[in-house]
């Protein structure tokens, strides 16, 4: 099997050569390896391999890889396509993909050494940890957003992309707002992240790349991650290929990794002591990662990790992330020590890919995915009419610059017309109103050129009915995701005249 691939490789680096006719002409050489691969007792991983050329084909993705591992022993990694597309350099299980949010369980990893030294409290207010940057609000207490509400998703905070590079203390102070009360309600935040990156390095005294290279890849014995393209790493890289805006740069700071590397990762998070990795933490605070859950309203999230305790009949840990460029999975079961990875340097790659590998290994959980896939319909979200809330609306948007005047005139019928300072008035699309909370989009300048990098983008509300006003957070999207907050009272008929 080795050889085959070895050949493989060897033609794929041949300028002019088409991959799809590599995978023609080795179909039966595999399907032979298969076969005696089922008759050995070994998980048989060909319906996976077989899904992922397809998904290759369909979505145009230069390039995947996987690796699978069970009880501290990785069975199958294999790399499929085009690390490089321009420069014909194949994929393989070492190949160093962009790893998006699944860094954030490395942040993880890294919080729970600092608490296990004694230099962190995840109950101290994260602002004892910080700078001249500090998290801020118009309405609630920063006090109350602690390491762990930030690391939990749950101190306040809103969605976030900055494109355009600022000192760690301007990013928070620009746009380190605390949108709800913390500890009310998850909000997935990009920026929670990053402020708890700039701990790290404050609490250790160590650049956060240089601790990350120091306490958790070399002792894990991964030699094919790091922060930001370590030197020397440059030729293992896998270019990122965005569905919409072509090839991208590499991006400067955050994790890359190998399939190879991240199952054992993995491996460590299932507490599996394999000889050749440091014991960086302990068992114990290993559970507490997983253990320290809150609700998202569709599920669990922890320190880092979504939890979902009925994944096809097991208990499932998720690391995940995903831009338009660039997807990263990385899925535990713990009760049957399994891990299973799958990197791309594209952004159409769903959950599909590492399901199909566990399935291999475990039949139960075939069985359960393909009942839900069966049942799978579209949802009633019982929402409640946006006329609920007809009226004219009056209030702001806070940007670091300004306040900007903003009224919401909701009609009877559901429409909702939207006037920005001094801009043409125009309709909030998509306007939804349900649980308390009114959501939409519409076009509009805040002003904020220097930050959006003068791309062209739309503002999205994620505003809550509280004390008769609407409260909460406008987006700019698609990218960048900057956060102002937002804030409209009603006003009475004898106001509106």
């Amino acid at each position: 099997m080795n050889d085959l691939r070895f050949a493989i490789r060897q033609l794929l680096k041949k300028p002019g050569f088409i991959a799809v006719a590599v995978f023609t002409l080795a179909k039966p050489l595999l399907a032979q390896s298969e076969s005696a691969l089922k008759s050995s007792g070994r998980p048989d991983f060909s319906q996976a391999r077989q899904l992922i050329q397809k998904h290759m084909v369909k979505y145009s993705n230069p390039s995947i890889a996987v690796a699978v591992a069970r009880r501290g022993e990785i069975l199958w990694e294999e790399g499929f396509g085009w690390a490089d597309r321009e420069n014909r350099i194949p994929a393989t299980e070492h190949t160093m993909y962009y790893m998006a949010s699944v860094d954030k369980s490395f942040t993880t990893v890294a919080l729970m050494i600092l608490r296990e030294r004694n230099q962190l409290d995840l109950n101290r207010p994260i602002n004892d940890y910080l700078g001249a940057g500090k998290l801020t609000s118009p309405a609630w207490n920063p006090a109350e957003a602690t390491v762990q509400r930030v690391a939990n998703q749950m101190a306040g905070l809103t969605t976030f992309h900055l494109t355009k590079d600022l000192p760690i203390d301007e990013t928070i102070q620009r746009y380190g707002v605390i949108f709800w009360p913390p500890g009310e309600r998850f909000d997935y935040s990009n920026l929670g992240y990053q402020i708890l990156d700039e701990v790290v390095a404050r609490v250790s005294g160590k650049s956060y790349s240089n601790f990350m290279r120091a306490e958790i890849f070399w002792p894990l014995g991964m030699t094919h991650a790091s922060v930001g393209i370590g030197p020397g790493l440059e030729k293992f890289v896998a270019q990122r290929y965005s569905t919409t805006r072509g090839l991208r740069p590499p991006v400067a700071d955050r994790v890359y990794c190998s399939a190879h590397d991240l199952a054992r990762f993995g491996i460590f998070c299932l507490k599996a002591h394999l000889p050749d990795q440091n014991r960086i933490l302990s068992d114990a605070a290993i559970d507490a990662m997983y253990d320290t859950t809150v609700s998202t309203g569709s599920g669990k999230y922890s320190l880092g990790w979504w939890i979902d305790d009925d994944l096809f009949g097991y208990r499932g840990i998720l690391a995940q992330g995903g831009t338009d460029a660039a997807q990263a999975w990385l899925r535990l079961i713990p009760s049957e020590d399994i891990v299973a990875v799958a990197l791309a340097n594209h952004g159409m790659m769903s959950s599909v890919v590492v399901d199909e590998i566990v399935s291999a290994l475990l039949p139960t959980f075939r069985e359960q995915r393909a009942k839900a896939d069966e049942k799978k319909a579209l949802q009633n979200t019982n929402n409640t009419s946006v006329s609920t809330l007809a009226g004219t609306w009056k209030g702001i948007v806070k940007t670091y610059r300004e306040d900007i005047p903003l009224t919401f005139s909701i009609a009877e019928s559901g429409d909702v017309h939207a006037k920005l300072g001094s801009q043409l008035t125009t309709l909030l699309n998509d306007a939804r109103f349900d649980k308390q909370r009114l959501r939409g989009r519409m076009l509009g300048d805040l002003g904020v050129e220097e930050d959006a990098a003068q791309e062209r983008y739309h503002l999205e509300f994620y505003l809550y009915l509280r004390d008769g006003a609407l409260k909460g957070a406008v987006v700019t999207a698609p990218y960048p995701n900057l956060p102002f907050w937002a804030e409209l009272k009603k006003q009475s008929k004898e106001r509106e005249q």
